[in-house]
């Protein structure tokens, strides 16, 4: 193994690409100080790792790359590749010649590579420490080196010896294995503690387990009970329901017989609207035919009048009298006129014929003047050419001069062009040097960006997955919300009212002082619905009215519509008033009657009309139900009953048991809350029936009822089973789904901004991977854009190179066209002097042009006049010839008039005439016509009474027609109570259907086939510590059938068994298993660390055993060396190799002593300068026969060597030689005779460093 070739490009004064090639033996490498010498072992220490600037003789890395000359930029980076034969396998690797490359960059980038391939600064270190080529460079002694030796330590000795013996890669073996125990001790600890943790865990966890499993068999009881009880309660609704259904049947197939009835009315009813419908067009044409006459006879009155009047007027009409101008003189003075138009005529005829002479005369002269014009253009001509020849031989003679001044600006110009082109070459070439050591540095930042890509695309498959399921809540609470919407709407439809309450809803502004449904303005306390509405009866569904007045217009309304019956409720300031003592009032809410016995409290009064009637000794509720009336004063305004939402006190009410007033649940406007309060005024709720009596027995005064909507006073009482749902509480259930519409509605919108927030965060995500994409991208777009520039460059320095050769040879040819165009010039000279010389002929005479010219325009003269002339006459006759046609117009428009004057006055005369015997004929007939109008009359009244008697007979069939509607209409309230009870069940069904599924997950289809009264019931399972009957057919193990009471107790009997076990940790057997789990595992990795732990130590000491044996042989062959060589470099004298610390090979140091010959000292310090130098020459050279290395660089090293020591010094070169290739910088023409190959450095002005090689051997 040997060194092959060192290459530097850029580092510190090598600016250019500089090979040396390295032979076996010694080489040496020569030149003046400062030229750069030192800088080949730097470079050949820092392409094999060296770290330290300093040791590179710089203040920081980048110090090595090329800093620029006044003549040279600085460089952007510095590169060093290092060959190596590896023909004989010493290095670890698979190649005969290695090449190590470092690349450093001026932004402190740094890359390694070997053969081409990129690697880490470690990989060099250990490929080169199997060859005893360690960190330190021992194999490079530099001109600091020897004062290193000189001055280190024991320990810093020893580290020499180690790294020859290649013992430092087993120390680091040790040092990297020290950290992983004391990393493994960490870590041990830690596991230590969590198993230890997690056993005290364990126990308290397994007993919540236990209780979890016991819970969890109840909860599978409670499970099985409550699932039999709701399918129990779906067959019953499903039950009830198909009774619904067929009552709704039988009660619509009365009302379709009602409607057949019905409309055998309408078709009675429309037959008399036809009888009548008919009977209109008599009596119509009756009417129209006396109105008609009647307006005949007014009309011949009005002829009458009309005909007496146009006699009057034609006869006294005067002789109308004509006062225009006389035909006759008209036509004769157009006669006239005409005589003076033949005149104007002749004269412009004469006229034209002037103006053609003229023309023609004109013409002549033209032609003449033009025929001469050519002949003197010919002439002019004639000179003209032979001017021509000699201005063309002028141009001639100057374009030559012209051609001559321009080649010779060519030339300049070519010249100018070749030295710029000159310039963009060199330009160019160094433009493209310089961005070729850029381009190298491209690729930095690629490793870091495509980890950052990478992250970004982890980042946005996260954003994805968070987006995926803000979309599947969204998704889930959207089929919530309709759900709920459904419902909504289904309660909804209840609400639709098609009696009289409908109608008077609907009436709008037709009818004044309506509120609105009771059941909408007043809030009722939740829970307590059923109770009130069944405390209100029909109040719970009346309309709310501002006063009795408006009550009043809507009964009007009701009767007169025929729309059916509606509960009224006065709401306005009037109604809070306590009506006089006795006044009778209908029957209250729950039928009771009203009659109200004076200053007696009467607890049968309870209806809302009764309530109302209560004299002041009645009971009242608003401060303590249950108290007598006397310690209370009675109600007079709304406003109190605000105190009555309390809870009656309990020695007041049953003793043990509590009511609430009616009145205090109800809150709403406030003088409607007041009038509905005094309908409810002695109503009470309690919890259970048996309260109710308890409370009525003890104050008879008041009315008890139940949460069930149960009715009991000490006169009246109404209950029973569950009801039709009134209105207030389908409104209170339309009211609660709507609250819930809106909290999900409130919840979609949140889940749908979580949406779009994922949505945006995954937009972020695909942003930043897209920009990372981008930046790639771009990367490789730079790169390749650096690449086509870098061609382009080479392109432009050679684009330029040839483009100055084509300017060359296009001036040697500039200068060719300048020498003809000279020699052209001067020939068409003489000529033009000879042409110029000869004599010049008279110019043509052009007086006959200018004559005719004159003539000519004096023949234009009077064309002119003429021409004006003819038009004066022209425009004179067609003057006279207007006059003459409109004097002509005129008097044939004279003589119409006359003719139309003449035939009017005739036909006045007839008018008169006629209107005299129209007059006449007018009242003939109006005679006739006033008899018909008494007929018309006569038939006009029959037939409006034939008409008046089918009106009452439809009337009566109208009434009929609205008594069977009524009929009608009260079968459709009942079909559609009956629809509200089937949508109710529907609902109650919907709803143990939505609890099976919402808290069971038992879709409604399984519900009743698997958990139906018609299935058996399987046995429970066994509770912890219970042993199941191995018999099969033991009670216990054989399945029941349903039975409603059983199950009701079975589930109280699960739900006191689940209270008694208290907190129960429903996570107890997940966590408690993953917990043992988990304990399991760091048990498995305790026990691995402690085996990690034992086996790190073993290695440890195989390390260390190792070390001291390595290092104990490497430093017996170095002390036995050291002497030897010490001898020879000290004739006489005496060395030796001393250890600090001979017990411990692991950690002692070493000491030189060295003897001079005739000295006495051991001490280095004692020694003078060139000993101490010998001296360290003599330790190296030891270490290097020890443990000889493939090469060795030396820095001059025999600088301070005398000629004596320098030859004993080079004898031990040359035996080194023989193992080791030898690298010396030296300026002693010694070394340079042994050596095989000289290497001369040398450094210009330019500041950059040269070398040459020659070959001795």
């Amino acid at each position: 193994m040997h060194l092959k070739a060192l290459t530097l490009r850029g580092f510190k004064s090598f600016a250019s690409a500089t090979t040396l090639r390295f032979e076996p033996g010694i080489t040496c490498v020569v030149g003046p100080n400062g030229s750069g010498k030192s800088n080949v072992v730097d470079a050949l220490s820092w392409v094999m790792g060296e770290q330290g600037a300093k040791s590179l003789r710089g203040g920081k890395m980048e110090d090595v790359i090329f800093a620029g000359t006044t003549g040279r930029p600085p460089l952007g980076r510095a590169e060093v590749s290092l060959t190596i034969d590896n023909s004989d396998g010493a290095l670890p690797i698979e190649y005969a010649e290695v090449t190590i490359t470092r690349i450093m960059f001026r932004n402190g980038g740094s890359e390694y590579q070997i053969n081409g391939d990129t690697c880490r600064l470690l990989d060099i270190q250990e490929l080169l420490s199997d060859s005893g080529i360690g960190r330190e460079m021992h194999v490079i002694v530099g001109q600091g080196r020897l004062d290193s030796v000189l001055h280190a330590d024991p320990t810093g000795r020893r580290a020499f010896i180690e790294e020859a013996a290649g013992v430092l890669k087993h120390r680091k073996r040790k040092e990297k294995a020290l950290r992983k125990l004391e990393a493994m001790g960490a870590n041990l600890a830690r596991v230590q503690d969590l198993t230890d943790e997690l056993r005290r865990q364990l126990k308290p966890l397994g007993r919540q387990a236990a209780v979890a499993r016991r819970a969890a068999v109840i909860q599978a009881d409670l499970r099985d009970a409550r699932l039999r009880l709701l399918a129990d309660d779906l067959v019953r609704l499903r039950e009830a329901l198909r009774g619904e259904i067929a009552d709704e049947a039988a009660l619509k197939q009365r009302r379709e017989a009602a409607e057949t009835e019905l409309r055998t009315a309408l078709v009675r009813e429309a037959d008399l609207e036809d009888e009548v419908r008919r009977l209109a067009p008599r009596l119509q044409r009756a009417q129209q035919t006396w109105y008609e006459l009647s307006q005949l006879a007014e009309r011949v009155r009005g002829t009458i009048s009309l005909a007496d009047a146009r006699v009057k007027s034609a006869t006294a009409a005067p002789e109308e009298e004509r006062r225009g101008r006389d035909p006759e003189d008209m036509e004769r003075e157009a006669a006239r006129i005409r005589e003076q138009e033949a005149e104007l005529e002749a004269a412009l005829e004469a006229a034209e014929h002037a103006l053609e002479d003229t023309t023609a005369h004109r013409a002549e002269l033209e032609r003449e003047l033009a025929s001469e014009e050519r002949r003197l253009r010919d002439a002019a001509r004639a000179i003209a050419d032979r001017r021509e020849g000699l201005a063309r031989l002028s141009g001639q003679v100057n374009a030559a001069r012209s051609r001559a001044g321009s080649a010779q600006a060519e030339i300049d110009r070519l010249a100018a062009s070749r030295d710029e082109a000159q310039e963009r070459a060199v330009a160019a070439q160094e433009e493209y040097e310089q961005l070729k050591a850029e381009v190298d540095g491209l690729d930095a930042g690629d490793a870091e960006l495509a980890e950052q890509h990478e992250a970004a695309r982890r980042e946005l498959a996260g954003a994805e997955a968070a987006l995926s399921a803000a979309r599947e809540a969204v998704t889930a609470a959207e089929r919530s919300r309709a759900a709920v919407s459904a419902r909504h709407e289904a309660l909804s439809l209840g609400l639709r009212r098609k009696d009289g309450t409908g109608v008077l809803l609907g009436a709008g502004d037709r009818l004044s002082g309506l509120l609105g449904p009771v059941a909408e303005l007043v809030t009722v306390a939740p829970g307590y619905e059923v109770a009130v509405a069944a405390a209100l009866g029909v109040a719970a569904d009346a309309v709310a009215v501002t006063d009795p007045a408006a009550a009043a217009d809507a009964i009007r309304l009701l009767r007169k519509q025929d729309a059916g019956r509606a509960a009224l409720v006065p709401g306005g300031a009037g109604a809070g008033q306590v009506p006089a003592q006795g006044t009778e009032h209908p029957a209250g809410p729950a039928g009771s009657p009203a009659a109200q016995v004076p200053g007696q409290a009467s607890g049968a009064d309870h209806g809302p009309a009764a309530a109302a009637s209560a004299a002041p000794g009645d009971a009242a509720v608003e401060h303590g139900a249950g108290v007598p009336a006397a310690e209370h004063r009675p109600v007079t305004s709304g406003a109190e009953h605000g105190t009555a939402a309390g809870l009656l006190p309990v020695d007041a009410a049953t003793g043990d048991r509590a009511a609430t007033a009616v009145a205090g649940l109800l809150h709403g406007p406030a003088g409607l809350t007041d009038a509905v309060r005094r309908l409810v005024r002695g109503m009470v709720v309690v919890g259970t029936l048996e309260d109710a009596e308890e409370l009525v027995a003890a104050h008879p005064g008041l009315t008890a009822v139940t949460a069930e909507g149960d009715v009991l006073g000490a006169h009246f009482a109404h209950g029973g089973s569950a009801g039709a749902p009134s209105l207030l509480e389908v409104q209170a259930s339309v009211d609660e789904a709507a609250a819930e519409l809106a909290e999900l509605a409130v919840r979609c919108e949140e889940l749908a901004s979580a949406q779009r927030a994922a949505a945006g965060r995954r937009g972020d995500a695909a942003a930043r991977v897209e920009e990372l994409g981008e930046r790639r991208r771009a990367a490789e777009r730079e790169k390749s854009g650096v690449a086509q520039q870098l061609g382009r460059l080479a392109g432009q320095a050679r684009g330029a190179a040839g483009e100055a050769e084509r300017m060359t040879a296009s001036a040697s040819r500039a200068q060719e066209a300048l020498e003809r165009a000279t020699e052209e010039a001067e020939e068409l000279a003489e000529r033009l002097l000879v042409a110029q010389e000869t004599p010049v002929e008279e110019e043509p005479d052009s007086s006959v042009r200018d004559r005719l010219a004159a003539d000519g325009a004096n023949a234009r003269q009077t064309e002119m006049e003429a021409r004006l002339q003819a038009r004066t006459h022209e425009e004179r006759v067609k003057a006279l010839a207007g006059r003459a046609d409109a004097l002509d117009r005129g008097a044939r428009a004279e003589r119409e008039a006359r003719t139309r004057a003449e035939q009017r006055r005739a036909r006045l005369r007839h008018e008169a005439a006629v209107a005299t015997a129209v007059a006449s004929g007018a009242r003939q007939l109006l005679t006739h016509v006033e008899v018909s109008v008494v007929r018309a009359e006569e038939e006009r009244t029959r037939a409006e009474a034939a008409k008046a008697e089918r009106e009452r007979d439809l009337a009566a069939e109208r009434g009929r027609g609205r008594d069977l509607k009524g009929e009608l209409d009260r079968l459709t309230d009942s079909v559609h109570r009956g629809e509200v009870l089937g949508a109710e069940k529907r609902l109650r069904m919907e709803q143990v259907e939505a609890k099976a599924l919402e808290e069971f997950g038992v879709e409604p289809a399984g519900l009743a086939a698997e958990y139906g009264p018609e299935q058996l019931v399987q046995p429970s399972p066994a509770a912890e510590g219970e042993e199941l009957p191995a018999d099969p057919e033991h009670p216990r193990n054989q399945p029941k059938p349903f039975v409603r009471a059983e199950q009701e107790k079975r589930l109280k009997a699960a739900e006191r068994a689940y209270q008694q076990l208290g907190k129960v940790n429903p996570l107890a057997l997940e966590e408690f298993s993953a917990l043992e789990e988990r304990h399991k595992f760091l048990s498995e990795q305790l026990e691995d660390l402690k085996k990690t732990r034992a086996d790190l130590m073993q290695v440890i000491k195989e390390v260390d055993e190792r070390v001291e044996q390595v290092f104990t042989e490497a430093f017996r062959d170095t002390a036995r060396e050291f002497e030897g060589v010490f001898s020879r470099l000290f004739p006489g004298g005496e060395g030796r190799l001393v250890l600090t610390d001979p017990d411990n090979m692991l950690t002692t140091g070493l000491d030189v002593e060295a003897r001079p010959p005739g000295k006495k000292v051991k001490r280095l310090s004692l020694l003078s300068g060139g000993e101490r130098s010998l001296t360290a020459v003599a330790l190296l050279v030891s270490i290097f026969k020890a443990r000889p290395s493939p090469f060795y660089v030396m820095d001059e090293v025999e600088a301070a060597l005398d000629d004596t020591n320098l030859q004993r010094l080079i004898r031990i070169m040359v035996e080194l030689q023989e193992s080791s290739q030898l690298i010396v910088i030296t300026h002693q023409k010694r070394t340079m005779e042994v050596a095989d190959a000289l290497y001369g450095v040398s450094m210009q002005g330019d500041g950059v460093s040269k070398v040459i090689s020659q070959r001795l051997r």
